[in-house]
């Protein structure tokens, strides 16, 4: 279940451009008038790809083979919000049942905020009529009200704001569906949601910006509380034999770094870039740029012990890591395969690279971390209630230090408690 492997001295040496590479450009319109005649043959051949056997844990079983069946009239271009829920099916709130082989390509810039006639709607449009910020941020400051999660009308009428904004963004996709972006095209300000939907491929496209309007105070989070917000750039549920490829993924213009700071914490926006969740497994990502943002991956979103157990297998191989702060990724209960990724972190705000969570099983094998001054190999794991991690073939570079080969876990051993034993208890193959 693994492509060739390089060294991780390769992998850092060379700077290989990822989530973009493969960008085909449409031909002109011909006769028929169908989308299928209006492309060129390399965009054709793109759409009808399928992930290669062996490669990775979405290879396995019946394999990810997306919507490479879809008949002509299956074959859509898009360059609207409008245009893209029609071309998943007509009907967002139905789509994810979809099983029609359909092949999608994005041309240009759709933005989930787009209505019918086109014109963007705002935050403000989504609101309840009962919800401000300003009369959120009266209501539940910590020092009148406590630290009490937030109840009554006015969280009653944020929640209903997020329901009308996940009609607004969330773009449900259904199974057998290939989604391929046209030279440059970007998903922005949308969440492409595949839960229940089985063998679907997600390539060349950038997406940026699934900001949450209505961010949740969770006054117990952490030690002063935390700003939490729902919507992922892509997020993966209850779904298998998924390949995510050649995508870039991005907070685009709207930086965490200059959100505002509400009861003493960054007002944050954002939440995952590629979030793997709700017993989803099969899954692999692949050349992809994860880049400038704070949460990345979680694989597994609870330490509950039951459906996901057995489930949450994912590899991640040749994708870039650039500026991002944690979750590179989390795991819970999953054999995770991370091998051949390169990672270039630095910053204050960094946490960890690793996150291993309750019964993970991560192999990671290869990879290349060139880290700025202030992080050091002892900061790559993290113990999320994990026992063990394998890893083998994982470079370093720390400042402006020569690389060297590390052992990932005797580094954090050395300065951490409970050490992390060595056996994950697989090896991919």
């Amino acid at each position: 279940m693994r492509s060739s492997r390089l060294t991780a001295a390769v992998i850092g040496s060379l700077l290989v451009l990822v989530g973009g590479a493969a960008q085909v450009v449409p031909g002109t319109a011909s006769a028929t008038g169908r989308d299928d005649d209006r492309l060129s043959r390399g965009a054709r051949a793109l759409g009808r790809q399928v992930l290669p056997a062996g490669d990775g844990w979405a290879a396995a079983g019946p394999g990810t083979t997306g919507g490479s069946a879809a008949t002509p009239e299956q074959v859509h271009v898009v360059r609207s919000r409008t245009e893209l829920v029609a071309a998943l099916g007509g009907n967002n709130d139905t789509n994810r049942a979809n099983a029609t082989p359909k092949i999608v390509y994005v041309k240009g810039l759709v933005d989930g905020y787009e209505d019918s006639d086109g014109r963007l709607r705002s935050c403000a449009d989504l609101a309840d009529p009962e919800y401000s910020l300003d009369a959120y941020l009266a209501a539940y400051d910590p020092a009148t009200w406590g630290r009490v999660a937030p109840t009554g009308p006015l969280e009653q009428a944020r929640v209903r704001s997020v329901a009308n904004q996940t009609r607004q963004t969330q773009i449900n996709v259904g199974p057998n569906t290939t989604i391929v972006g046209l030279g440059g095209a970007t998903l922005r300000g949308l969440t492409l949601m595949v839960d229940t939907a089985n063998n679907v491929i997600v390539r060349n496209l950038h997406f940026a910006d699934a900001r949450d309007c209505f961010p949740a105070w969770s006054p117990t989070d952490g030690d002063t509380g935390n700003w939490n917000s729902q919507f992922d750039l892509v997020s993966v549920r209850r779904s298998e034999n998924v390949w995510v490829d050649h995508n870039t993924l991005t907070d685009g213009d709207n930086p965490d770094s200059e959100l505002p700071v509400h009861f003493g914490r960054p007002y944050m926006v954002h939440d995952g870039s590629l979030d793997i969740t709700h017993t989803a497994s099969r899954v692999t990502a692949s050349y992809n740029r994860f880049v400038a943002r704070d949460k990345v991956m979680l694989i597994g979103s609870s330490n509950t012990v039951g459906p996901d157990v057995g489930r949450l297998n994912v590899t991640l191989h040749h994708n870039l890591f650039e500026g991002t702060m944690q979750r590179l990724p989390r795991v819970r209960f999953g054999q995770v395969d991370v091998y051949n990724n390169y990672y270039r972190l630095s910053g204050t705000g960094f946490g960890y690279a690793l996150g291993v969570g309750v019964q993970s099983a991560i192999h990671a094998e290869n990879n290349y971390f060139a880290l700025g001054s202030d992080i050091t190999a002892a900061d790559l794991l993290y113990d999320w209630g994990g026992t063990a991690i394998t890893v083998r073939g994982n470079w370093v570079r720390s400042g402006a230090a020569l690389p060297r080969p590390v052992d990932l876990r005797t580094a954090y051993n050395a300065e951490h408690d409970p050490d992390l034993s060595p056996d994950a208890g697989w090896t991919p193959t």
